[in-house]
């Protein structure tokens, strides 16, 4: 059973419609639960989703499908390793969606994304997706802005499509602080291990902080829908968005209710000597 009670207060399911201001949303709120309590349920979590992975892949007939979207240093690497890396390589597919290939471009902006949507029986994760297209195209005016207008509809219609052929979708805003962005980038350049990760267009980006939140919300306003809504999820600590997200993938996947199929008919009454 998942911790239904303390999830609503850190975990922000946005209604078809509904406004927001992220400013107003906390990204270090205080859980009714102590980081090592949120750390244990997260673990917890993680093998009752690989459990029920085992369950999804074996049945064959459904996906589900998580979105990540957030800033750089929001976490999405560190929610796939702490959510998912216990079910492991077999039932779980990652895509990571960079800049457009030559060959994507050619083509329209939901493709790339519909080629990436895992096969029945999977968990498919989207490392940043086809939001990219209302989000990084929308701030750096990279396409028209009555194309970006046409595209939440667009997003809407795909997601619908999705669902109706059973996959089931949740998608996770990480919501972190300019602050903890800062601190993070810092920790990159410090560390050998990871200054790799760091990249001088995040620089770019981040003097455009304003501009993303402002795109952030109206994505958030026009794409939460009944099949495929977006939960808005504090990350400035990271063993609180583990927690949060593990808490409502494991809701998702016990409401689905995969079952391992049972032999019937003459393979039932099959004799081994």
């Amino acid at each position: 059973m998942t911790d239904k009670q303390n999830r609503p207060r850190v975990a922000i399911t946005i209604k078809p419609g509904a406004k927001l201001r992220l400013r107003d949303i906390d990204p270090r709120p205080q859980p009714a639960l102590d980081k090592e309590t949120a750390k244990q349920r997260t673990k917890a979590n993680a093998v009752a989703i690989d459990e029920l992975q085992d369950r999804l892949f074996a049945e064959n007939k459904r996906v589900l499908l998580v979105v990540l979207q957030g800033t750089d240093t929001s976490g999405k690497d560190g929610t796939i390793r702490s959510v998912f890396n216990t079910a492991g390589p077999l039932g779980v597919h990652v895509t990571s969606f960079r800049v457009p290939s030559a060959e994507e471009l050619a083509h329209d902006f939901l493709w790339r994304v519909h080629k990436a949507v895992p096969a029945k029986g999977l968990i498919g994760i989207f490392n940043r997706s086809h939001y990219e297209d209302v989000l990084v195209v929308k701030v750096k005016k990279l396409a028209p802005t009555e194309l970006i207008e046409e595209r939440y509809e667009q997003i809407n219609q795909f997601e619908k499509h999705l669902h109706a052929n059973g996959t089931s979708i949740v998608k996770f805003m990480l919501h972190i602080s300019k602050e903890e962005q800062k601190k993070r980038l810092l920790e990159r350049l410090a560390n050998p291990k990871k200054q790799w990760k760091f990249n001088p267009a995040d620089l770019e980006d981040r003097k455009l902080w304003d501009a993303y939140h402002a795109a952030y919300e109206i994505m958030l306003e026009r794409c939460s829908t009944p099949w495929a809504p977006w939960h808005v999820i504090p990350a400035d600590d990271n063993w609180l968005r583990n927690w949060a997200i593990s808490e409502i993938v494991r809701d998702k996947l016990e409401e689905m209710n995969p079952q391992y199929p049972r032999l019937t008919g003459q393979a039932a009454q099959v004799k081994i000597d």
